[in-house]
Protein backbone atom coordinates (compact mmCIF):
# COMPACT_ATOMS: atom_id res chain seq x y z
CA UNK A 1 0.00 0.00 0.00
CA UNK A 2 2.87 2.41 0.69
CA UNK A 3 4.26 1.79 -2.79
CA UNK A 4 0.86 2.43 -4.35
CA UNK A 5 0.49 5.60 -2.29
CA UNK A 6 3.98 6.70 -3.41
CA UNK A 7 3.14 5.99 -7.05
CA UNK A 8 -0.02 8.08 -6.88
CA UNK A 9 1.85 10.82 -5.04
CA UNK A 10 4.44 10.99 -7.83
CA UNK A 11 1.74 11.24 -10.50
CA UNK A 12 -0.37 13.82 -8.67
CA UNK A 13 2.65 15.89 -7.64
CA UNK A 14 4.38 15.97 -11.03
CA UNK A 15 1.30 16.10 -13.28
CA UNK A 16 -2.05 17.85 -13.29
CA UNK A 17 -3.97 14.88 -14.66
CA UNK A 18 -6.88 13.60 -12.54
CA UNK A 19 -5.22 10.63 -10.89
CA UNK A 20 -6.66 9.48 -7.53
CA UNK A 21 -5.29 11.52 -4.66
CA UNK A 22 -3.24 9.48 -2.17
CA UNK A 23 -4.60 9.51 1.36
CA UNK A 24 -2.99 9.17 4.74
CA UNK A 25 0.47 10.43 3.79
CA UNK A 26 3.23 9.46 6.18
CA UNK A 27 6.81 10.55 6.76
CA UNK A 28 9.01 9.32 3.94
CA UNK A 29 6.25 9.12 1.33
CA UNK A 30 7.68 12.00 -0.74
CA UNK A 31 11.06 10.29 -0.75
CA UNK A 32 9.46 6.99 -1.72
CA UNK A 33 7.51 8.77 -4.49
CA UNK A 34 10.74 9.94 -6.16
CA UNK A 35 11.36 6.35 -7.29
CA UNK A 36 8.27 6.67 -9.49
CA UNK A 37 9.30 9.96 -11.14
CA UNK A 38 10.13 8.14 -14.41
CA UNK A 39 6.51 6.98 -14.57
CA UNK A 40 5.41 10.62 -14.44
CA UNK A 41 7.84 11.21 -17.29
CA UNK A 42 6.08 8.60 -19.39
CA UNK A 43 2.78 10.36 -18.73
CA UNK A 44 4.06 13.87 -19.50
CA UNK A 45 5.99 12.86 -22.59
CA UNK A 46 3.14 10.66 -23.78
CA UNK A 47 0.66 13.54 -23.70
CA UNK A 48 2.99 15.74 -25.74
CA UNK A 49 3.80 12.96 -28.21
CA UNK A 50 0.10 12.19 -28.67
CA UNK A 51 -0.66 15.80 -29.49
CA UNK A 52 2.17 15.92 -32.03
CA UNK A 53 0.95 12.67 -33.57
CA UNK A 54 -2.65 13.79 -34.08
CA UNK A 55 -3.25 14.75 -37.73
CA UNK A 56 -4.47 18.26 -36.95
CA UNK A 57 -4.96 20.47 -40.05
CA UNK A 58 -2.76 23.22 -38.63
CA UNK A 59 0.56 24.83 -39.54
CA UNK A 60 3.61 23.23 -37.97
CA UNK A 61 4.30 26.24 -35.77
CA UNK A 62 0.79 26.17 -34.33
CA UNK A 63 1.00 22.45 -33.61
CA UNK A 64 4.33 23.00 -31.87
CA UNK A 65 2.79 25.79 -29.80
CA UNK A 66 -0.09 23.52 -28.78
CA UNK A 67 2.34 20.74 -27.85
CA UNK A 68 4.39 23.20 -25.80
CA UNK A 69 1.24 24.42 -24.09
CA UNK A 70 0.29 20.84 -23.28
CA UNK A 71 3.76 20.20 -21.87
CA UNK A 72 3.42 23.18 -19.55
CA UNK A 73 -0.19 22.41 -18.64
CA UNK A 74 0.30 18.74 -17.81
CA UNK A 75 3.15 19.64 -15.45
CA UNK A 76 1.25 22.58 -13.96
CA UNK A 77 4.28 24.76 -14.85
CA UNK A 78 5.95 23.20 -11.81
CA UNK A 79 9.35 22.76 -13.43
CA UNK A 80 9.12 25.94 -15.50
CA UNK A 81 8.43 27.91 -12.33
CA UNK A 82 11.51 26.34 -10.76
CA UNK A 83 13.53 27.26 -13.85
CA UNK A 84 12.50 30.93 -13.71
CA UNK A 85 13.00 31.23 -9.95
CA UNK A 86 16.38 29.52 -10.21
CA UNK A 87 17.54 31.74 -13.06
CA UNK A 88 16.77 34.87 -11.06
CA UNK A 89 18.82 33.52 -8.15
CA UNK A 90 21.66 31.63 -9.81
CA UNK A 91 22.72 34.24 -12.36
CA UNK A 92 22.79 37.24 -10.02
CA UNK A 93 26.07 38.29 -8.40
CA UNK A 94 25.07 37.85 -4.77
CA UNK A 95 25.96 35.63 -1.82
CA UNK A 96 24.50 32.11 -1.58
CA UNK A 97 22.29 33.24 1.29
CA UNK A 98 20.92 36.13 -0.75
CA UNK A 99 20.36 33.83 -3.74
CA UNK A 100 18.21 31.55 -1.59
CA UNK A 101 16.15 34.57 -0.55
CA UNK A 102 15.74 35.65 -4.18
CA UNK A 103 14.64 32.14 -5.12
CA UNK A 104 11.73 32.42 -2.68
CA UNK A 105 10.60 35.78 -4.09
CA UNK A 106 7.37 35.44 -6.08
CA UNK A 107 8.34 38.28 -8.41
CA UNK A 108 10.12 37.51 -11.70
CA UNK A 109 13.30 39.42 -12.49
CA UNK A 110 15.22 40.06 -15.68
CA UNK A 111 17.24 36.85 -15.47
CA UNK A 112 14.12 34.75 -14.98
CA UNK A 113 12.25 36.51 -17.76
CA UNK A 114 15.10 36.16 -20.25
CA UNK A 115 15.79 32.52 -19.35
CA UNK A 116 12.13 31.56 -19.44
CA UNK A 117 11.60 33.25 -22.80
CA UNK A 118 14.67 31.59 -24.31
CA UNK A 119 13.65 28.16 -23.00
CA UNK A 120 10.11 28.48 -24.39
CA UNK A 121 11.43 29.62 -27.77
CA UNK A 122 13.89 26.73 -27.87
CA UNK A 123 11.25 24.15 -26.93
CA UNK A 124 8.83 25.54 -29.50
CA UNK A 125 11.51 25.37 -32.20
CA UNK A 126 12.43 21.80 -31.30
CA UNK A 127 8.83 20.59 -31.18
CA UNK A 128 8.20 22.20 -34.55
CA UNK A 129 11.25 20.56 -36.10
CA UNK A 130 11.80 17.09 -37.48
CA UNK A 131 11.86 15.30 -34.14
CA UNK A 132 10.82 11.66 -33.84
CA UNK A 133 7.46 11.38 -32.10
CA UNK A 134 8.96 9.49 -29.17
CA UNK A 135 11.49 12.25 -28.41
CA UNK A 136 9.31 14.06 -25.81
CA UNK A 137 8.77 10.74 -24.02
CA UNK A 138 12.48 9.98 -23.84
CA UNK A 139 13.26 13.56 -22.75
CA UNK A 140 10.68 13.54 -19.96
CA UNK A 141 11.69 10.10 -18.64
CA UNK A 142 15.44 10.69 -18.84
CA UNK A 143 15.21 14.04 -17.03
CA UNK A 144 13.08 12.70 -14.17
CA UNK A 145 15.16 9.55 -13.76
CA UNK A 146 18.57 11.19 -13.75
CA UNK A 147 17.28 13.86 -11.37
CA UNK A 148 17.61 11.24 -8.63
CA UNK A 149 21.39 11.54 -8.92
CA UNK A 150 21.76 15.16 -7.73
CA UNK A 151 18.64 14.90 -5.57
CA UNK A 152 20.30 12.22 -3.46
CA UNK A 153 23.89 13.44 -3.79
CA UNK A 154 23.72 17.11 -2.85
CA UNK A 155 22.27 18.16 0.51
CA UNK A 156 19.06 20.14 0.69
CA UNK A 157 19.75 23.87 0.71
CA UNK A 158 16.66 24.32 2.89
CA UNK A 159 16.27 21.56 5.51
CA UNK A 160 12.64 20.62 6.05
CA UNK A 161 11.51 21.84 2.63
CA UNK A 162 9.58 19.71 0.15
CA UNK A 163 12.79 19.22 -1.81
CA UNK A 164 14.47 17.90 1.33
CA UNK A 165 11.57 15.53 1.96
CA UNK A 166 11.97 14.10 -1.56
CA UNK A 167 15.47 12.82 -0.85
CA UNK A 168 15.65 9.10 -0.13
CA UNK A 169 17.23 7.84 3.05
CA UNK A 170 20.67 6.30 2.57
CA UNK A 171 19.49 2.78 3.33
CA UNK A 172 16.64 2.97 0.80
CA UNK A 173 18.43 4.57 -2.17
CA UNK A 174 19.31 1.24 -3.78
CA UNK A 175 15.65 0.24 -3.83
CA UNK A 176 14.67 3.64 -5.23
CA UNK A 177 17.16 3.29 -8.05
CA UNK A 178 16.00 -0.23 -8.89
CA UNK A 179 12.40 0.92 -9.28
CA UNK A 180 13.38 4.02 -11.26
CA UNK A 181 15.67 2.10 -13.62
CA UNK A 182 13.04 -0.57 -14.29
CA UNK A 183 10.49 2.14 -15.14
CA UNK A 184 12.93 4.02 -17.40
CA UNK A 185 14.58 1.02 -19.08
CA UNK A 186 12.02 0.64 -21.91
CA UNK A 187 13.12 4.01 -23.37
CA UNK A 188 16.29 2.26 -24.57
CA UNK A 189 14.13 0.48 -27.17
CA UNK A 190 13.75 3.79 -29.03
CA UNK A 191 16.33 4.56 -31.76
CA UNK A 192 19.10 6.85 -30.56
CA UNK A 193 18.06 6.63 -26.91
CA UNK A 194 21.59 5.75 -25.79
CA UNK A 195 22.80 9.17 -27.02
CA UNK A 196 19.87 10.86 -25.28
CA UNK A 197 20.80 9.17 -21.99
CA UNK A 198 24.45 10.16 -22.36
CA UNK A 199 23.61 13.78 -23.14
CA UNK A 200 21.06 13.81 -20.32
CA UNK A 201 23.59 12.46 -17.82
CA UNK A 202 26.20 15.08 -18.69
CA UNK A 203 23.58 17.84 -18.58
CA UNK A 204 22.25 16.78 -15.18
CA UNK A 205 25.72 16.54 -13.64
CA UNK A 206 26.89 19.90 -15.02
CA UNK A 207 23.66 21.76 -14.26
CA UNK A 208 23.42 20.37 -10.73
CA UNK A 209 27.06 21.20 -10.04
CA UNK A 210 26.55 24.76 -11.24
CA UNK A 211 23.38 25.26 -9.17
CA UNK A 212 24.90 23.79 -6.01
CA UNK A 213 28.03 25.92 -6.34
CA UNK A 214 25.86 29.04 -6.48
CA UNK A 215 23.70 28.04 -3.51
CA UNK A 216 26.39 27.18 -1.01
CA UNK A 217 26.65 23.49 -1.87
CA UNK A 218 23.01 22.39 -1.72
CA UNK A 219 19.96 22.25 -3.96
CA UNK A 220 16.32 23.27 -3.60
CA UNK A 221 13.05 22.12 -5.15
CA UNK A 222 13.36 24.99 -7.63
CA UNK A 223 16.80 23.68 -8.54
CA UNK A 224 15.22 20.33 -9.41
CA UNK A 225 12.82 22.08 -11.79
CA UNK A 226 15.76 23.95 -13.33
CA UNK A 227 17.66 20.69 -13.85
CA UNK A 228 14.67 18.86 -15.32
CA UNK A 229 13.83 21.60 -17.83
CA UNK A 230 17.40 22.08 -19.05
CA UNK A 231 17.87 18.30 -19.35
CA UNK A 232 14.68 17.91 -21.38
CA UNK A 233 15.92 20.53 -23.84
CA UNK A 234 19.33 18.85 -24.07
CA UNK A 235 17.75 15.45 -24.80
CA UNK A 236 15.48 16.93 -27.47
CA UNK A 237 18.54 18.58 -29.02
CA UNK A 238 20.29 15.19 -29.04
CA UNK A 239 17.36 13.68 -30.96
CA UNK A 240 17.33 16.64 -33.37
CA UNK A 241 21.05 16.25 -33.97
CA UNK A 242 20.65 12.51 -34.49
CA UNK A 243 17.88 13.08 -37.02
CA UNK A 244 19.95 15.57 -39.05
CA UNK A 245 23.35 13.90 -38.68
Amino acid sequence: MRDLRALLLALTFLTTLPFPQPRGLEDGDFARASAFYPLAGWVVGGVVALLLWLPLPLPGGVRAALALGAWLAVTGLLHFDGLVDSADALFVMKSPERRLEIMKDVHVGAFGLATGGLVLLTLWSLLGGALPLFAPVVAAVVARTLLLLPMNTYPAARPGSLGAQSRAATQSRQGHWMIAVLLALPTLLFPGAWLAWLVGLVTVLVTARFAASRLGGGLTGDSYGFIITITEIAVLCAHAWGRHA
